[in-house]
Order: structure tokens, then sequence, then C-alpha cells
């Protein structure tokens, strides 16, 4: 518990810093990189996975409730672009593998997953299975986080002038009450019925699928209250900052860098594939940028949602990449193997 409450008030620290030097997304990034510093300076931390699974089905609701009847008229609208993503996935993992398996002597199931750009626990649960180094898949998957949702916020505000600094949603207060007990009921049975059926980044998607649901159904009209989605940014943030604990010297010099330059790989590929979707009038840019950046599933909602993005457009595009990679992955690894 003490490790804990330790751990906590670094992420808080974390977040009055952001705020004092008046970095874009405080709440996220704060946390991130307060747990981060206290990781590499050798620090005991400890994460709370309750509490961070529960907050992102906050997230699983925000974007559920984002989808109306009017957005689901756009499906199709969608499809071009969503028919990009295979041909994407298909270049991450050919530049990928031979990086890893080549330049940084990876063994073959550890870079063939390392490259591979679904969930972090996902990967790990194959990369496992088919004989992987579980440690080295969990640093680079959480470093290609880390780094895509530390330069998103400074490429959105910098780069194409978005203000992230806005309110994320409406007040508790201004949200009617049998709305908001409506929503921790789709927020816990969501989560609850899809892990039970198995159903992958449960937590999240089946929020959302009851959410969606509900929007549709025309029982919910708001989103959840900017309060709760702050804390559902603490706890994100906190949770990626959390999996450098433990990291030594020879990791860091070996496979957070391995995992820098794979992240650099990344960066190009989806600045090509984004461009393309605004040259062909797929998606503007924003949304472009925020659907071909392979970052997680609950920290691309985030970012999509503090931007005023295209919610539905962002996530449609990242839950295509995750089934994916998380169907066409171990196929085509034991066809390798």
């Amino acid at each position: 518990m003490r490790i804990r409450l330790q751990t906590l008030a670094i992420a808080a620290l974390g977040v009055a810093a952001f705020r004092f030097a008046n970095l874009p997304l405080p709440w996220l990034l704060g946390p991130m990189f307060g747990c981060l510093i206290a990781a590499l300076a050798g620090m005991k931390l400890q994460g709370i996975k309750q509490a961070t699974d529960l907050m992102r089905t906050v997230l699983g609701v925000a974007v559920g409730a984002s989808i109306t009847p009017a957005v689901i008229g756009r499906l199709g609208d969608m499809a071009a672009s969503i028919a990009l993503i295979p041909p994407f996935i298909l270049l991450i993992g050919l530049a990928g593998y031979p990086y890893f398996r080549r330049l940084w002597g990876f063994d073959p199931a550890t870079s063939y997953y390392a490259a591979m750009p679904g969930g972090l626990q996902d990967m790990l649960v194959f990369g496992e299975e088919a004989g992987g180094n579980p440690r080295i898949l969990s640093l680079i998957h959480a470093t290609r986080v880390l780094l895509i949702v530390t330069a998103l916020p400074l490429i959105l505000t910098y780069a194409l002038g978005r203000d992230l600094g806005l309110p994320p949603g409406e007040p508790a207060a201004s949200i009617p009450i049998h709305e908001l007990a409506i929503m921790v009921v789709i927020a816990v049975a969501g989560w609850r019925i899809a892990a039970a059926i198995g159903l992958f980044g449960a937590s999240i998607l089946g929020p959302m699928i009851l959410a969606t649901l509900a929007s549709l159904m025309d029982i919910i009209h708001h989103r959840p209250p900017a309060e709760a989605i702050l804390a559902a940014q603490f706890f994100i943030g906190y949770g990626v900052g959390v999996k450098y604990v433990g990291i030594t010297g020879a990791e860091l010099r070996r496979v957070i860098t391995a995992a820098t330059g794979y992240a650099l790989i990344l960066a190009v590929l989806s600045a090509c594939f984004a461009a393309l979707a605004i040259a062909l009038g797929l998606a503007p840019a924003t949304e472009a940028i925020l659907a071909f950046s392979p970052g997680g599933q609950a920290e691309m909602a985030v970012l999509a949602l503090v931007a005023g993005a295209d919610m539905a457009f962002v996530v449609t595009h990242h839950i295509t990449r995750i089934i994916t990679v998380i169907v066409g992955a171990p196929l085509v690894g034991r066809f390798l193997k």
C-alpha cells in the first residue's frame, strides 16, 4: 500500500509539474513522465491494474456515446481509408522484423512480435507462447506507446494548431444524474461481459459496444463528465510509466535504443499513410494523423477526445488495426515458423 501511495504521489507531482510548465496534456503526460523518471532513478513503484482498467471503461463509454445514427451513416465513407490499414500493418512488419532480428539480434519470435503494432498485452501473450522474451516485448511496446503519445500532442499543438487545453467534456454537475448512473452501469457491465467472453481490449470495447447501443437507442445523450475523463488520463499515463520499473542499464542501452529506432520507422510509415489519406481526400489532417499513429487504444482515444477530432473515425481505424494484428499475426507467425 505504501508503494502504491508513493507512486500516486509521484504521478500527481508529474501533473503539477506539467501544469506549472504549461505543457500539453498534463493529466496524461505528467503521470507518465513522473513515473518514468522515478523508475529510471531506481525507485520502487507499483501500478493499480484494477483502477487503470476501470478508467479505461470511461474511454469506452466516451467513444460509444459519440457514435450516433449520423456517424453510422458515414461508415461507408470510411471504407477507403480503413482499407489502407492492412497494407500499413504489412509494411510495418516487413520493416520491423528484419530491424529487430538483423540489426539488434533478437530471437525470431521476439523480433516478430516486437514488430507487430497490436495491443501490448496481446503481443506479450502471443510472443511468450511462441518462445519470445516477454521483458523485451514489454519494454519495446511500452516505449512505442510512450514515444507516440509524447510526440502526437506536440504535433497537434505546434504543427496543426489544435488547442488541447480545452475541457475534455461537460462537468458532472451539468449531466442529468440518471444518465451518469446509466453510464456507470454501462461501463462496469460492458467490461465484465466482454471479459467473460474473452473479448480483446475488454475494458474499452465492452463499454464502447454497450454505450453505442445506448446512444443509438436514444438512452444516453452525453459523454462521461470531464472529471472522469481527466481521471482516466491520469491512470492511463501512470500505467505506462510504471512499466519501466526495474529496468537495467543494459536494457536501457539495448532494448530502449532499439525501440526508439523502431518508433522512428513507425513515424515515417505513419506519416506516409496519413499523407496518402489526406491527399486522397479521405480524412482531414488531424483525423488522418491520429488514425494512422499506432499507439494504444486507450491513449489514442484520449488524444482524439482532447483534440476534438472525429472519435468514430479514429477509433474505427484503431479497432481495425488491433483486430487485423490479433487475428493475422499468430496465423502468419505459425506459417513462417
